[in-house]
């Protein structure tokens, strides 16, 4: 497995995106373990997930604790980095929420550290902006957690360039990852990619394939992603996340899984090399 880097660790240079195995649609507790074990012995060694990755009310944080219990039941479990994120609630009747509050997103980091079973959480991010909260208030109530110890890095989630900017300097240089949503279908953050490689900040793309209903259709749904797949033989998943991985060192893409098989074939996305005309041809698909 490739490596790329997050703040001063050297990760797997794609991760395991765990939502799916939480939310609407997701496959029994069996499938999601094996899921994840999968990942672990193809050498992942990044966990995306987030406290708010759940379907019920009464059942915050059923993501965090799935990962706990996958990580404890396997001899690399010690070795992974989760990556976790506090600030964006679901009340239990399928819609989303937020609270940047700094009461909140304290109290929200000690109830992972308890799920995930760790004395600090290897990195956390600050969710999504809440337009209530004054950001400085929001990622300065994350400092303070990474001051205290109980988070050894921060990451911010769903941000601009100018909130990229404004949080590295609140943490004092301390920023190492960006979350954005980013893939053939949403290319607006592409003004994030390109200032997370200048800073030398991870930026870490969700949904990279489209999204859980539209990921299987990337091949139909944008044709030159097919076409370079169907020349290498591999599916357009595949190509997709090579395409980004090609983009610049600093994308470590997440994403997200409920199959063995579809994790696997993602993780042969680092091994995929594609042509700088391939490349150019991916980057005009619209």
């Amino acid at each position: 497995m490739q490596t790329r880097r997050i703040g001063d660790l050297d990760i797997s240079a794609i991760g395991l995106g765990a939502m799916p195995m939480s939310i609407e649609g997701r496959p029994d507790e069996t499938r999601s373990l094996a899921t994840i074990h999968a990942a672990l012995d193809a050498g992942v060694t990044l966990i995306d997930t987030a406290d708010a990755y759940h379907l019920h009310a009464d059942e915050v944080g059923h993501n965090e604790t799935l990962i706990a219990k996958a990580l404890a039941g396997h001899d690399r479990g010690r070795d992974v980095l989760v990556a976790t994120k506090g600030g964006h609630l679901r009340p239990g009747d399928g819609s989303w929420t937020l609270d940047g509050s700094p009461a909140h997103l304290r109290a929200a980091c000690e109830a992972s550290l308890r799920r995930l079973r760790v004395e600090a959480i290897g990195l956390y991010q600050f969710h999504r902006p809440d337009p209530r909260i004054p950001y400085e208030e929001s990622v300065g109530a994350v400092r303070e957690l990474l001051d205290e110890g109980k988070i050894r890095a921060v990451g911010i989630s769903n941000a601009n360039p100018e909130q990229i900017t404004r949080a590295d300097d609140i943490l004092g240089g301390r920023l190492v990852a960006v979350q954005n949503q980013f893939s053939p279908a949403f290319r607006s953050s592409e003004p994030e990619l390109r200032l997370c490689d200048e800073l030398g900040i991870a930026f870490l793309p969700w949904s990279p394939l489209g999204g859980i209903s539209r990921a299987r259709e990337l091949g139909s749904s944008y044709a030159p992603f097919a076409h370079v797949a169907e020349a290498h033989g591999v599916s357009p998943q595949r190509v997709c996340l090579a395409w980004m991985l090609a983009k610049s060192p600093v994308v470590v893409p997440i994403p997200g899984a409920s199959r063995p098989e579809t994790i696997l074939d993602s993780l042969a996305a680092t091994d995929l090399v594609l042509t700088a005309g391939e490349l150019a041809e991916l980057d005009a698909a619209v």
